[in-house]
């Protein structure tokens, strides 16, 4: 069970994240939805501790987060794996070596700098290909897939961290529909088949209500809406982005049911 309480965080005179209280269990895929500028990317970077909050307490499991420090606090780092949208690969080296890079945080330095990794961390990293459709791919430069093929080499980057949690900040943004719905695909299938908890920050409502349990709105750093996917009205969705539904409906994110 992930639990934030109260948790905030200021950037001098603004507030980002605006005393946040959730309670996410094992295994659910959170959907955090918002217009831009809402807290959401702000958020997740609290959970991971890439940002120290201002207030406020973040617990995992009985750990708190917040009080970690040093080696804890890197190991928790990798526990609570991030998912960007621009990849963050290095497009040089080989897929199979990206992958590899997830395990950086579990061997020693000197092995890490060398890329001496085991034979059973290599048949991990072939199999977490083979298992979303790249294992043809694992000696190719990573700089030659496609965006789709990009993300999902990063998730399995981030599974190679035996990770406690995934946090996927708009991991779609910027692939095409079908793509989309392929690392939906495989975020969903990492809180079905390995248990883990997914929060994921999404801009596109028909994926949120799709692949998500839950969701929760933010806006102005506050949470606005929490529940499943079915409540997400029309005049909620009108309230939480502030626009009418012709707007909406211009942005792509008219709702699919009155």
């Amino acid at each position: 069970m992930l639990t934030l309480t109260g948790l905030s965080c200021r950037f001098g005179p603004v507030t980002a994240v605006d005393d946040v209280t959730l309670s996410v269990p094992t295994g659910q895929v959170l959907g955090i939805i918002g217009p831009s500028g809402a807290g959401k990317s702000t958020l997740l970077r609290l959970i991971n501790r890439l940002q120290a909050p201002s207030a406020g307490r973040i617990d995992c499991d009985g750990l708190d987060v917040t009080a970690l420090r040093g080696r804890a606090l890197r190991r928790w780092r990798g526990e609570a794996a991030m998912i960007f949208q621009s990849f963050n690969l290095i497009p040089r080296l080989d897929v199979l070596t990206n992958v590899l890079i997830g395990r950086l945080g579990h061997v020693s330095a000197l092995r890490g700098l060398a890329g001496l990794f085991s034979a059973a961390e290599r048949a991990m990293a072939l199999d977490l290909l083979d298992r979303y459709g790249l294992a043809d791919r694992a000696l190719e430069r990573a700089g030659r897939l496609s965006g789709g093929e990009q993300q999902r080499v990063a998730i399995c980057r981030a599974m190679m961290q035996a990770p406690r949690l995934v946090l996927a900040d708009e991991p779609v943004a910027s692939l095409d529909p079908r793509n989309s719905r392929v690392v939906m695909d495989a975020l969903r299938a990492i809180a079905r088949e390995a248990g883990l908890t997914v929060l994921v920050n999404l801009h596109d409502l028909a994926l949120a209500r799709a692949y998500c349990d839950r969701l929760v709105a933010l806006a102005a750093g506050r949470v606005v809406f929490d529940g499943v996917p079915a409540a997400l009205s029309a005049a909620r969705i009108v309230e939480i982005y502030g626009m009418d539904e012709t707007a909406l409906a211009e942005a792509g994110l008219a709702p699919a049911h009155a």
